[in-house]
């Protein structure tokens, strides 16, 4: 059964006229009689007494006419509705990080901005368990209108974020520092660079992960590499965080990420400044994304980074 056949039935119920009705809903009269036999044949009873004039509906006519307008208020109502939500989506731009740059960046920081200026801007949870290339791969296929992301020459994936279908913004540099668990009096359990005898247990980073690459080149372009023995790889700096807390080892993590740790000394920097390596956090977009509030969320931001206040301390 077809919904269009219930307004059939409604307008011949009420012009009780099948060529008044057949004009009514815009079609010739043959093709409207023809749908109104198949309604009665899908119902299995006659609905309309063809030998009284006017026309007039059978019981059973009357019945269905009261679900019929039934039905059809509901179909309307249900689209209306619809139209609503897909309005509402069509407005909402879609947002992507990772765990930890959501963690540091998007609530203290890109959800004010943009309800400041009343702009719907929805974070994809699911981005915050995505890998690294998931990020280029959703930003090419336009599942997401916006993404934040640690970048490094080293990284190969967001390479392709380079060319000219994308463009970016900096939105701030970051480190990622080294770091070990304290002991009971908040010692330093591990610092760099270790020796031979005794190497530093090493939670590292998942092949997939922003920070394997980056970690990788610059242990390799040290004069003197820290002897590690790797116990542990994660694809999120969270999870290595937790691995370092636990005490299983030392690793490299965003600065942002450990600050209040640092602080009030639950983990300790595992070497000085020269162990530390210099990233940066952008913002990217697609180019030709037509989306009626991605110019401007983009216009905000470049203003906000104009002013030479940083975006999160």
């Amino acid at each position: 059964m077809e919904l269009r056949w219930l307004e059939d039935f409604i307008a011949l119920a009420r012009t009780r006229h099948f060529s008044r009705a057949a004009d009514e809903r815009n079609v010739t009269q043959p093709t409207f009689s023809r749908r109104i036999k198949l309604l009665e044949e899908e119902m299995g009873v006659t609905l309309i007494d063809r030998n009284a004039l006017p026309l007039s509906l059978t019981p059973a006519g009357e019945v269905f006419l009261g679900g019929a307008e039934q039905i059809s208020r509901i179909a309307r109502d249900t689209k209306v509705r619809c139209g609503a939500i897909r309005e509402q989506e069509q407005n909402r731009l879609s947002f992507a990080t990772t765990q930890t740059l959501y963690l540091s960046f998007y609530k203290s920081w890109l959800q004010p901005l943009s309800a400041s200026h009343d702009i719907d801007v929805d974070l994809n949870l699911k981005s915050t368990a995505w890998a690294g290339n998931d990020f280029v791969r959703a930003l090419s296929q336009g599942e997401c209108d916006l993404a934040l992301c640690y970048w490094h020459p080293s990284i190969e994936f967001i390479r392709e974020l380079d060319d000219d279908r994308f463009e970016h913004l900096v939105i701030a540099d970051e480190a990622l520092v080294p770091v070990s668990p304290v002991d009971e009096q908040g010692n330093t359990l591990f610092e760099l660079p270790g020796d031979a005898r005794t190497p530093l247990p090493y939670i590292g980073y998942h092949e997939s992960s922003f920070m394997r690459s980056v970690v990788q080149q610059f242990l390799l372009q040290q004069l003197t590499p820290p002897q590690l023995v790797t116990m542990n790889e994660n694809v999120h700096s969270v999870s290595v965080k937790a691995m370092i807390k636990e005490g299983f080892g030392l690793g490299w993590l965003p600065r942002r990420l450990v600050q209040d740790n640092l602080k009030y000394n639950s983990l300790a920097l595992a070497g000085g400044p020269e162990w530390q390596i210099p990233i940066q956090i952008r913002l990217y977009r697609l180019r030709d994304n037509n989306h009626r509030h991605l110019s401007r969320v983009w216009s905000l931001v470049e203003a906000e980074l104009s002013t030479g206040t940083p975006v999160v301390v």
